[in-house]
């Protein structure tokens, strides 16, 4: 990539996502109104334009190998209010409204237990 290509890519103004070897980006969804972290999942092309096109987020399944969205099974989807990109573009927040849980455990967030020493916590809200 060239100096003006890098610099266009950091602080321009085109949407030219990096996907990796894999064609995968990795997506955070975060509460729009509590700003807590909900789930890290990966989004393909297909999972990207689904999620912009629908207002619903979509992401690839690694496990299934298939397009995903989330809460099909469950009910618990995730409208998107905003979509963030960082500076490299090879990775996204999404800023969600989740319908309920996000974790398939029914905790909110999968980020329910933190690390303490070598063990699990879980967290008390």
């Amino acid at each position: 990539m060239s100096e003006t290509e890098q610099h266009d890519a950091e602080q321009g103004t085109v949407f030219a996502p990096k996907f990796d070897s894999s064609g995968l980006l990795s997506a955070v969804a975060v509460d729009v109104e509590t700003r807590e972290v909900l789930m890290v999942a990966f989004m393909d092309s297909e999972a990207l334009a689904k999620t912009r096109a629908s207002g619903l987020a979509h992401f690839h399944s690694r496990s299934r190998g298939r397009l995903w969205l989330k809460g099909e099974s469950s009910g618990n989807v995730m409208k998107v209010e905003e979509i963030r990109i960082d500076c490299d573009q090879d990775a996204l927040v999404l800023l969600v409204r989740p319908a309920g849980p996000a974790c398939h455990t029914g905790e909110r967030s999968c980020f329910y237990r933190r690390l303490d020493g070598d063990q699990l916590e879980h967290l008390t809200d």
